[in-house]
C-alpha cells in the first residue's frame, strides 16, 4: 500500500513539472496599489507594457484637459511601457461624428496620436467645430498623411464601424461619461489624478517583474 502511494506521489510531481505553472490568466489577480476597480472583462495586458484605454469625446473639455495635462505626463514618465489608446465615445450632443472618424482613419494609417493631438487643438484652441473636406485636408497634411488616401479610407465606412465598435464596448462596461480610463481592458480607474494613475501603472509593471 505504501509503495502504491509513493508511485502516486511521484506521478503527481512529474505531472506538475511537465505542465509547469498555471497560465497567468488562470491565477488570481494580484492586489495593486492605488485606487481602482476590476471589471468583468478579459485582460489585454502585454508583459512589460500597460495599455491605457481613454474613452473620450473630442468635444469634451475635460478630455482635452486630461490629454494635455495627465496623459502627456504619464507618457513622459513611462515611455514605451505605456500605450495610450483613445476610444471614441461621443457624449456631447449635436456634434457630427467626423472628428472621431478622422481619428480612426489616422489610426489605420499609423498616425493616431498625431491626429488626436491635432483634433483636440483644432476644436479647443482654434474653435473649429466643422471638419469639411478643406479643413480635413489641412489637418491630414499636418500629420503627414496623403489627403486622397485619407478620404478614400473615410469613404470606405471602416472608420465609422471602428467608432461604433469602441462605443459598444464602452456601453457594455458601463461607461457613462468622459474621460473614463480603463487600464489593460479590465482595470477601471475613477481617480484620474496623475499621482493615482502613476501608482496603479507602476504596480502593474512591478507585478510583471515578479511573475
Amino acid at each position: 500500500m505504501k509503495r502504491a502511494l509513493s508511485w502516486i506521489v511521484l506521478a503527481c510531481v512529474v505531472a506538475g513539472l511537465t505542465m509547469g505553472p498555471l497560465p497567468h490568466t488562470l491565477m488570481a489577480a494580484p492586489d495593486l496599489r492605488g485606487e481602482y476597480e476590476r471589471i468583468d472583462q478579459p485582460s489585454r495586458h502585454q508583459p512589460g507594457k500597460v495599455i491605457l484605454f481613454e474613452f473620450a469625446d473630442f468635444y469634451c473639455p475635460h478630455c482635452h484637459m486630461f490629454e494635455r495635462v495627465v496623459a502627456s505626463k504619464l507618457k513622459e514618465e513611462f515611455g514605451d511601457r505605456l500605450e495610450v489608446r483613445l476610444v471614441g465615445f461621443p457624449v456631447i450632443p449635436g456634434k457630427l461624428p467626423t472628428a472621431f472618424e478622422m481619428y480612426e482613419q489616422a489610426v489605420a494609417m499609423g498616425k493616431g496620436p498625431e491626429m488626436k493631438a491635432a483634433l483636440f487643438r483644432a476644436i479647443h484652441e482654434q474653435g473649429i467645430q466643422m471638419f469639411d473636406k478643406t479643413v480635413r485636408a489641412l489637418l491630414v497634411k499636418e500629420v503627414g498623411l496623403d489627403p486622397a488616401a485619407f478620404e478614400a479610407g473615410l469613404a470606405s465606412g471602416k472608420p465609422y464601424r471602428a467608432l461604433q465598435k469602441g462605443r459598444a464596448w464602452g456601453e457594455a462596461i458601463g461607461v457613462t461619461h468622459t474621460p473614463t480610463i480603463v487600464l489593460d481592458g479590465n482595470i477601471r480607474v475613477a481617480n484620474l489624478t496623475y499621482e493615482n494613475l502613476k501608482t496603479v501603472i507602476e504596480s502593474i509593471l512591478e507585478e510583471d517583474q515578479r511573475s
